[in-house]
């Protein structure tokens, strides 16, 4: 029980140190003008991937941070983590994306407030383009609820194609040990420059769903629960389907095929 509970404690600082550093990123893009990365996505981007690689630093030896219920259901499937473990992994990741968003509050209320001001904007107004874009993800340009579900899909299998090459014990080219960490982080990275403006790239339901709890709680209301469009459950579902499907390629089409010694 006692190591169960350091696995779930670890979990949880995993996901709070990526909403901490990742959506304070995307305060600093959205609440200033001129925006530090208007010009610059690719920092965006690199920031994120970095909070990973932080975080499995942090957490890695204790809980193995998986940090995302959707590697922890692949890893379930098809790396015989057990079941039992599934569901407290999961609230313990959410728990994580509500306590950094938290600490994101703390940080930036302060700007919030005077940016609502400056824009004559309420927190739970209707249209988009809210700050409640700061703390979890939305659809961007011409995306629709349901094309957005395809493309978490794609995004998050692309995310466990990575992950269970980059960390596989038979796949000799891949970073092995401390390296596997960096290499995550720009797996990150490069999926957030590839599909980051899509829907924010959640990739992640706890990324979205915690920092999406801490917001409704705080006053943006219909902006997260149900949303706009009732896009709430898209960076839940699709993640979850993508993350089995990019686990399944790999298990499937890869590593039958590796050396074995």
């Amino acid at each position: 029980m006692k190591k169960l509970a350091g696995e779930l404690l670890a979990e949880l600082i995993a996901v709070a140190i990526i909403i901490s550093l990742g959506d304070s990123v995307a305060a600093m893009y959205f609440l200033y003008d001129p925006s530090p990365y208007a010009q610059a996505y690719w920092g965006v981007c690199i920031a994120w991937g970095m909070a990973v690689t932080l975080a499995i630093y942090v957490t890695g030896t204790v809980s193995g941070t998986h940090a995302n219920p959707a590697v922890t259901l692949a890893l379930c499937i098809h790396r015989d983590f057990p079941w039992k473990k599934f569901f407290p992994y999961v609230a313990a990741q959410v728990a994580g994306g509500f306590v950094g968003a938290a600490v994101v509050y703390q940080l930036y209320s302060p700007v919030i407030d005077h940016y609502n001001t400056l824009h004559n904007a309420v927190r739970n107004m209707e249209s988009g383009g809210t700050t409640a874009s700061i703390f979890f993800t939305h659809p961007g340009l011409a995306i629709t609820p349901w094309h957005a579900f395809g493309d978490e899909i794609i995004l998050t299998a692309i995310l466990l194609l990575g992950i269970f090459a980059i960390t596989d014990q038979f796949n000799t080219v891949a970073p092995q040990a401390n390296g596997g960490a960096l290499a995550i982080g720009l797996l990150v990275a490069v999926i957030g420059a590839a599909g980051g403006y899509l829907e924010g790239w959640a990739i992640n339901p706890a990324r979205d769903l915690g920092p999406r709890l801490f917001a409704f709680a705080a006053g943006w209301g219909e902006q997260a629960f149900p949303s706009p469009g009732n896009f709430w459950w898209v960076p839940i579902a699709g993640p979850l389907i993508g993350g089995v499907l990019g686990a399944t390629i790999y298990q499937v089409c890869m590593r039958p095929f590796m050396k074995r010694s």
